[in-house]
């Protein structure tokens, strides 16, 4: 309705236009050849900005006025000799051939700024495409760029790998699920199909790898194929992007599965060395010294406490490896568990001075304590196993940002700098744990796995020289 009364005010403003041209000529008085001139342009000018219907219209009007106003005999319709049949032929000639002409060349302009327009956007739409570096969410956002950057009002992409649609709005006719799984099978110029959707197939090469289609349908044919390029171009991106991470997962794990074989495999065979070594002193001595028996039997059994603490930290971590952590929560106030954090830890902590703060509100929230506990066992036990004896240990926590904060600090050497972005990393041990020997590196990362577990996130402070600080924050969990 809107574009029929766009036409018709188009047309009654050119004919009113054309209208009082002729009676300015006509008031002027103006001769033929200069009305015929004037008469001209308004048919060029219509033919170029209105399209040939219209321009024929004005040219007919334009025609009937000359000979009708300016040959003679004046005000009639008849013509009076060879002379201004010559010259209403001409006009009217050229009134046609000029007016065709106009508006080939306004339809060649025309045509030529949308491929300009289209153009711009066929950059903008690979501009966008080349920043993600995501292949699932490269697949998701195609359809909602393609339909911004081209001012369509839906878009549907079928992916033949995973047999997926993606469509930007979600929702669009279950109708076209055919017509794109029937268009993803071959090679396909863009048709048209219901509800005014376009389909295209995309290529790669000679292979489909999906099809497209979009409304309202005016996209041009040869912008079409550079979208279905573009688009045929992102999935192979996509599944090249998506293969990368695979194999760079499987080295990943390959390489990890290897690093865990070697630590462990150093780590183990050090106290069970020991182990052999003491018992075979114990089995082959007579009259051994009733002290060298104490500490040979001290020996097997610090040893044996760490055998057993590798493994544990072997288990813990294949189990954050399979995912199998879950997090359990209970009610309990961070008094009552910090209490038995400590008292859990009291032998590795006898030659530390141990503090605890919590704040003034001490509300009951819901964590996992059987989780945390293990959280706070190897914080613990770093910091007690890296400060020398006689140092502080304080345990702090309060409530921020609709979540609990606890703190472990101490005032011990420190981590340098340098190593401080890497302490969270599987396996990695700083120069003061390679020094003293003990534990395989894996404690801060499972540590910080837990916390992630809970929804929550762990960072470290710390100064050579003034001590370390590691906090981590979990967001509260209301009653069940």
């Amino acid at each position: 309705m809107r574009w029929k009364w766009q036409q018709t005010g188009r047309w009654a403003g050119v004919m009113m236009l054309t209208a009082l041209t002729i009676a300015v000529l006509v008031w002027m008085g103006a001769s033929a050849s200069t009305a015929s001139m004037v008469l001209l342009v308004v048919v060029v000018w219509t033919a170029s900005e209105t399209g040939i219907a219209l321009s024929l219209a004005v040219a007919l009007i334009c025609a009937l006025a000359f000979d009708y106003f300016f040959l003679l005999p004046y005000r009639t319709l008849m013509l009076a000799g060879a002379r201004e049949w010559i010259s209403m032929v001409s006009f009217v000639a050229c009134s046609v051939a000029t007016g065709r002409l106009a508006e080939r060349a306004g339809h060649q302009a025309r045509h030529a700024e949308q491929r300009r327009v289209e153009m711009e956007r066929l950059y903008t739409l690979s501009q966008e495409l080349m920043l993600h570096e995501d292949g699932a969410g490269l697949i998701r956002d195609l359809p909602r760029l393609i339909r911004q950057t081209f001012a369509l009002d839906a878009v549907v992409l079928y992916t033949r790998s995973g047999e997926q649609f993606h469509a930007s709005p979600a929702a669009f006719p279950d109708a076209l699920q055919g017509a794109l799984r029937e268009a993803a099978t071959e090679q396909r110029a863009p048709f048209a199909v219901a509800d005014g959707f376009s389909v295209q197939s995309l290529m790669l090469g000679l292979q489909p790898v999906g099809a497209l289609c979009w409304s309202p349908d005016k996209l041009q044919v040869e912008a079409a194929t550079a979208i279905g390029a573009q688009c045929a171009i992102a999935l192979a991106r996509a599944m090249a992007l998506e293969t990368t991470a695979r194999l760079e997962a499987l080295r990943e794990g390959d390489r990890l599965r290897t690093a865990l074989i070697d630590s462990l495999s150093h780590e183990l065979r050090t106290p069970l060395t020991t182990i052999r070594a003491a018992a075979t002193t114990l089995r082959q001595s007579n009259g051994m010294d009733e002290a060298i028996q104490r500490d040979l039997i001290e020996a097997v059994d610090e040893e044996s406490a760490r055998l057993d603490a590798l493994i544990g930290d072997a288990i813990e971590m294949a189990e954050i490896q399979a995912q199998a952590v879950k997090v359990r929560p209970a009610l309990l106030r961070t008094r009552t568990f910090l209490d038995q954090v400590v008292d859990e830890s009291r032998e590795m902590l006898s030659r530390h001075e141990v503090a605890i703060e919590v704040d003034e509100k001490d509300d009951p929230v819901r964590f996992d304590p059987r989780l945390m506990s293990r959280v706070f066992r190897h914080l613990l036990e770093n910091a007690a196993r890296y400060t020398p004896t006689g140092t502080h240990i304080t345990l702090r926590s309060h409530r921020r940002d609709g979540g609990i904060e606890f703190a472990v600090e101490d005032n011990g050497p420190g981590i340098d700098a340098s190593e401080l972005p890497m302490i969270f990393e599987k396996f990695y041990r700083g120069r003061l744990g390679s020094k003293i020997g003990k534990g395989t590196g894996m404690g801060l990362a499972i540590a910080r796995a837990i916390v992630k577990a809970h929804g929550g996130a762990m960072e470290a402070w710390s100064e050579p020289g003034i001590g370390t600080r590691f906090r981590l924050w979990i967001p509260m969990r209301g009653p069940e």
